[in-house]
């Protein structure tokens, strides 16, 4: 029994797009991307490094796809601990890197009181990393 690889997508600070790879199974991988992502992405093949470079606001929908196509995904996401929690955090709808770690993003925290305590501006200094693995939902019969 051959073991194959499981996709991946990787979101790194600094970097304007988000890295993935998946498994060749014929066909034309760019044509399934710009399906489930949009026509209007332009995704890129880094031939040296075998990665898909894609647009940062893509990864959730890059990574439900993923997972529902090849059934799990692993993602990892780099986030910043020098970066505060601000109001933007509170208010997210796009990509977050503070170092909550993404723990009140879009206000998860919901329980939390949240303070204003200054502007929001941020720094960068040392990143940490969370690893994921999303799974597709089962499906249920009609």
């Amino acid at each position: 029994m051959v073991a194959v690889a499981r996709p991946w997508a990787r979101r790194n600070i600094g970097e304007q797009r988000l890295w993935g790879w998946m498994p060749y199974e014929g066909g034309s991988d760019r044509r399934w991307l710009l399906e489930e992502l949009s026509a209007r992405i332009r995704p890129e093949w880094n031939k040296p490094a075998r990665r898909w470079e894609i647009a940062r606001k893509r990864l959730w929908v890059l990574t439900g796809a993923l997972a529902e196509r090849f059934g799990k995904v692993d993602v990892c996401l780099q986030f910043s601990t020098s970066e505060q929690c601000d109001i933007c955090c509170q208010q997210a709808q796009g990509d977050c890197t503070c170092s909550c770690m993404g723990e009140h993003h879009g206000g998860a925290a919901y329980r939390r009181n949240w303070l204003l305590v200054g502007d929001t501006s941020l720094v960068s200094g040392v990143r940490r990393e969370r690893h994921l693995r999303i799974q597709a939902r089962p499906r249920t019969s009609p």
